[in-house]
């Protein structure tokens, strides 16, 4: 019975936002199962109870970031643009807002540099991106941009958004700080078009 209500008690999203936390603060080889059960309070043996091991652990924070970035680009393009925005521009918008205001996510999402983690990034990456271009190509088809910049544009665009969140990242400053930056960022990419 007090089994059971351990494991009540210490559901996965707590473990997977602590986990997110250690990862990013100190590092995925330098965390264990057992030193993020000791920052949540309980035994290692609990987490297993969720997760079989580190790698399904990092795995799953990896697929719910990603699942969770998709849901708001998607709930972004299937809403009207602010006044004054174009739904580009918007979309760029939540694609910074998003880095900025969930920073150990952006950070494992697309900043990890460890060669073994970098394989259980890529492919979510790639998902992103795809689903990213996806929207962008759709926007530039509706406003009857030429099919050329079909193929270049979207990089463009999600690399000079990823370059806008990466600079202001390190001091973990939040979209709200730097929303007019950002605004202007993304209308002068988008001028250029």
């Amino acid at each position: 019975m007090a089994r059971r209500a351990v494991e009540q008690e210490l559901s996965r999203e707590r473990i997977l936002e602590a986990a997110r936390h250690l990862f990013i603060t100190k590092g995925y080889r330098a965390i264990s199962m057992r030193s993020i059960g000791q920052h949540l309070g309980y035994s290692h043996g609990s987490l297993y109870y969720h997760f079989k091991e580190k790698a399904e652990l990092f795995y799953a924070i990896v697929v719910e970031d990603f699942n969770r970035l998709a849901e708001l680009l998607d709930e972004t393009m299937n809403r009207p643009p602010e006044e004054g925005v174009s739904k580009v521009e918007q979309l760029m918008l939540e694609f910074i807002r998003f880095g900025l205001d969930h920073p150990y996510q952006y950070e494992i999402m697309f900043m990890i540099r460890d060669e073994e983690l970098l394989a259980y990034c890529r492919a979510e990456q790639g998902k992103c991106f795809d689903l990213f271009s996806g929207m962008v190509r759709r926007y530039l088809k509706e406003e009857g941009y030429v099919p050329e910049d079909w193929q270049s544009v979207p990089l463009t665009m999600f690399l000079s958004a990823h370059g806008f969140i990466s600079y202001y990242i390190q001091d973990k400053i939040k979209f709200d700080d730097v929303k007019s930056a950002a605004l202007s960022h993304v209308r002068v990419l988008c001028r250029s078009l």
